[in-house]
């Protein structure tokens, strides 16, 4: 029962919603022959019908909802024209099209929800109709009134005057309400299906109570019959019977006359004796006629009885072909619904796949994210240990220009002045020279006179050279600036000695990029690079120590 009222609660909304947009949609009046309206009176009639006590008639179980939608006159005056006006109407003859005619003025009225809430609210007199657990008797009844209200917004006329609403078959046709599987998208989609399985779940259960409403048909029909026989033997008895009757009729009207014939004829003692047979003729004569009076009239009645039994049997007849049509209408549903329930449950399977492909998908994602993540923090680490690192050599670079920044500026400005005495110096030499040319020339009978002091003349001169080199062998360790380029085609002027191994100058001189000394091949074999240029340049070998234990001491 429960099942039941849900599924008829579900119906409800639907054929209400579809009736409001669809007459929304037209936009005009609407009548009895619109699809959507007869729908919704079949689906109230079955709600209605729910959990009806039954009422036992000749023919059977009658369960009709006219009876409590006679109370609601009662409860509302506003409904007693309706109902005075569905019980004047010369057509309806069973109380099935009285409630159906009334729910059809109740609509036109728009005051159907107001009625169907003032009747609900009523259990103590609707209990003499519904079972405890009728949906008129639960909350699906009270849900269902206040969706009523929606319907207000329809106008509609009904003609009720040759219209039979006797023997319409009150059948829900589901194909209305089931829409194509391909328009559900999302979470409508989980709702369609829903919708669908109560309404398969309600097909079932109507079919399922039709099936046992034609099987009570049916034994109602096999009981008609055998009674039906019984009362053409029992008819075909009595006329028997009464021809017997005629007979013995007859029979005892020609021995009387014979007596009265025999009595005017016979003595007086005769008389009496006969007097008193004739007397007991006339007693068994009323006896008789009252008997065949009792006989006529049972004939009446089973003969009356069996135009009784006939017309059941044709209604019957009338009601078995409906339902079986009904039957037919609804199997081809059920069909139609187990196609669509196959075709839905194919797509959940795809859509299972497709979840099951994408979590999967989601799976390697997360894996990979994770590793990327990991990798990222490693790159943020390396990130640090070199900011560490970069951090820590400024500070070392920052030590070292405190530390050396003002010796490396000293030994600057003094090889600064040394080069300067070193162009003075030159500059002398060569006036020296001259000076000693034009003397020559002049005294030429002289020159033999006169080399003691020209060697004397450059014995001095290069001890003053090698005086100006040793302050430059001492700053040699220290990283200096390269020398303007002055200064090259001054020492590559005259080939000078080694000042390591103080060779002369027959072989070949290397000058020291980083001292600017002039060295021999065998005391310049390094090459490093230096801080006035990215190529490794050539350098002596004391330059090239002091260099390594200088790039060793400092990683900046």
């Amino acid at each position: 029962m429960a099942n039941e009222r849900m599924n008829l609660m579900n119906m409800a909304k639907l054929s209400i919603k579809g009736l409001i947009e669809s007459a929304l949609n037209l936009g005009r009046t609407l009548d009895s022959d619109y699809a959507p309206l007869q729908q919704f009176f079949v689906v109230m009639e079955h709600c209605l019908k729910h959990g009806l006590k039954a009422k036992k008639t000749f023919l059977g179980q009658n369960k009709s909802f006219w009876g409590p939608l006679e109370l609601v006159e009662k409860l509302v005056p506003e409904a007693a024209e309706i109902t005075a006006s569905v019980k004047d109407l010369p057509g309806l003859k069973t109380p099935v099209g009285r409630g159906r005619a009334w729910l059809r003025l109740a609509l036109m009225q728009k005051k159907l929800s107001e009625y169907m809430k003032a009747l609900i609210n009523k259990k103590e007199l609707l209990s003499e109709f519904y079972e405890p657990n009728a949906l008129m008797m639960e909350e699906e009844g009270a849900i269902i009134a206040g969706l009523l209200v929606g319907l207000n917004v329809i106008d509609a006329n009904f003609c009720m005057k040759g219209e039979d609403l006797d023997s319409q078959v009150g059948v829900i046709d589901f194909s209305m309400y089931l829409k194509d599987g391909n328009s559900s998208k999302g979470s409508e989609g989980d709702g369609q299906i829903t919708a669908i399985l109560d309404q398969k779940n309600y097909v079932e259960e109507l079919n399922r109570h039709l099936n046992a409403t034609v099987n009570n048909l049916q034994a109602k029909v096999d009981a008609l019959e055998k009674s039906n026989t019984k009362l053409t033997e029992e008819l075909a008895v009595a006329n028997n019977r009464i021809i017997t009757l005629q007979e013995e009729m007859e029979r005892v009207k020609e021995e009387s006359s014979y007596i009265l014939e025999s009595n005017r004829k016979g003595p007086k003692q005769d008389r009496t004796s006969e007097g008193q047979a004739l007397s007991e003729a006339r007693k068994h004569l009323k006896e008789e006629t009252q008997l065949r009076l009792d006989v006529e009239k049972e004939l009446e009645i089973q003969i009356s009885m069996r135009q009784e039994m006939e017309l059941a049997m044709k209604m019957l007849e009338k009601d078995v072909c409906e339902k079986q049509d009904a039957l037919v209408s609804l199997r081809q549903q059920l069909d139609d619904l187990r196609a669509l329930k196959h075709e839905l449950a194919f797509k959940l399977q795809s859509s299972d796949l497709g979840v099951k492909q994408k979590s999967e998908l989601n799976s390697r994602l997360e894996e990979k994210t994770n590793q990327m993540a990991a990798t990222i923090k490693q790159l943020e680490q390396r990130l640090r240990q070199a900011e560490r690192g970069r951090q820590s050599a400024e500070l070392d670079n920052r030590l070292f220009k405190q530390d050396f920044g003002d010796k490396i500026n000293s030994l600057q400005l003094e090889v600064e002045e040394l080069t300067k005495q070193r162009h003075q110096l030159e500059l002398e030499l060569k006036q020296e020279r001259e000076r000693r040319l034009q003397n020559n020339r002049s005294i030429p009978g002289k020159g033999s006179q006169k080399p003691e002091p020209k060697m004397d003349g450059k014995h001095k001169i290069q001890e003053e050279n090698v005086k100006l080199k040793k302050p430059l062998d001492e700053s040699h360790r220290l990283p200096s600036r390269p020398v303007d380029g002055q200064d090259q085609p001054l020492l590559s002027e005259k080939p000078q000695i080694c000042q390591l191994c103080q060779e002369d100058g027959s072989l070949t001189k290397n000058v020291c990029k980083n001292c600017r000394g002039t060295f021999c091949n065998a005391c310049s074999t390094n090459e490093l690079p230096l801080p006035s240029s990215i190529k490794p340049e050539r350098v002596c070998n004391p330059c090239h120590e002091h260099l390594m234990k200088q790039y060793s001491s400092s990683p900046s």
